[in-house]
């Protein structure tokens, strides 16, 4: 492979003194074009990501690269050893209790004094100031901060200094049970087309601690404060295109290099439309891609506890009074109703649901898209 290096990264101590490392693969472009960033594996479950970087990896040694392209699986060394029994639990940091991708960091009161200081830069130095401004902002929270970090974030801040420093960012992870979805800035709609992938979520310019929003919403929120003194900074046009989504692969607890293998080939259909590598191998495939808000977005939690058989399809609509699934309560076996059928009073269609069949009252059973439409 042209211009391929290896480094491994130092991001924490163990309390025994062992060093929690993430390899990072680097692949340097020939002319030039737009740079990427892609992690895999930062909720310790979700490991079909790092399938899909090594056949990425195997894929690229054949291709003509013209931007900057970073690959990083085993994204948190901490989660992805978090056992628990046959079960990986790294969805937390069981410390603090927080989500692992929730730790990321993007302070918006830097946009406004940054837009003030822009005003009559041409827009190649406004994006080389504000992205040397952002990578600044994390230095200080990992180098600067006297009362220190938690482990979650020395993690999170090493990660998100490397996605900083590119133009593209894709986020791998996996649902508990789940289809295949992605998480799309509203502004890149267009962009969620070119993956092999059925359900697009649009998302607004709102942070909420995930790496996607950190790194797509500093962007999108300087093209509005631009706007708001009438000038147009537009981070769709070909010359800056910052895009950044999280990609749901499916299932966690699982690999499957086959699919994995189809997996990259859609990442690649979209670089190639972002002209990141020079290949007409890779289309994307024709199918119906649905799509809704992410306020429409809506979790079904369970109204009762007991075991549960989920009867819905992923990807399918779902007519109002379908049933979703059965709760089977033996504990009513022979003096009252075992079996009790669950439904919605609208079409939905069903995205993901809890891992386990044993829930509890108030669990959290599916996921489902409201309010869908056709991309």
């Amino acid at each position: 492979m042209t211009n391929f290096t290896k480094e491994v990264m130092h991001v924490g101590e163990m309390a025994s003194g062992a060093a929690l490392t993430v390899p990072v693969y680097r692949i340097k472009g020939e002319t030039g074009g737009r740079s990427v960033y892609i992690q895999a594996n930062m909720h310790g479950a979700e490991v079909q990501g790092n399938a899909v970087i090594f056949q990425l990896l195997e894929l690229l040694r054949e291709i003509k690269v013209n931007g900057d392209i970073t690959l990083v699986p085993y994204a948190n060394p901490v989660g992805c050893n978090h056992k628990n029994g046959e079960y990986t639990l790294g969805r937390f940091d069981p410390i603090t209790g927080v989500n692992w991708n929730r730790m990321y960091h993007f302070d918006a009161d830097i946009i406004k004094p940054f837009v003030r200081k822009s005003i009559g830069q041409d827009d190649k130095t406004i994006e080389q100031n504000f992205k040397a401004l952002m990578i600044n902002s994390i230095e200080k929270k990992l180098d600067h901060n006297n009362y220190g970090l938690t482990t979650g974030q020395r993690i999170a801040y090493q990660l998100q200094r490397l996605a900083h420093q590119a133009d593209i960012v894709l986020d791998l992870h996996t649902g508990p049970i789940s289809s295949k979805h992605l998480y799309c800035p509203e502004y890149a709609q267009e962009s969620a087309s070119y993956f092999d992938i059925p359900h697009t979520l649009l998302i607004p310019n709102d942070f909420a601690g995930a790496l996607d929003e950190a790194t797509f919403c500093p962007w999108w929120q300087l093209q509005e404060a631009f706007a708001e003194l009438g000038i147009n900074f537009s981070i769709s046009a070909e010359h800056l295109n910052k895009e950044s989504f999280t990609v749901e692969l499916g299932s966690q607890e699982q690999i499957d290099l086959d699919v994995a293998l189809e997996d990259a080939k859609s990442i690649l259909s979209y670089l190639s439309y972002k002209g990141v590598i020079d290949s007409n191998d890779f289309q994307p495939q024709s199918m119906t891609r649905y799509a809704c808000y992410l306020k429409d977005y809506k979790a079904y939690y369970s109204p009762m506890g007991g075991m549960v058989d989920y009867l819905a399809e992923f990807g399918e609509p779902l007519a109002p009074g379908e049933p979703l699934a059965r709760i089977l309560r033996m504990d009513n076996y022979g003096d009252g109703e075992p079996l009790h059928y669950l439904s919605l009073e609208e079409p939905v269609i069903p995205i993901l649901h809890f891992a386990s069949a044993s829930v509890n009252q108030g669990t959290e059973l599916y996921k489902v898209f409201a309010n869908y439409f056709t991309l």
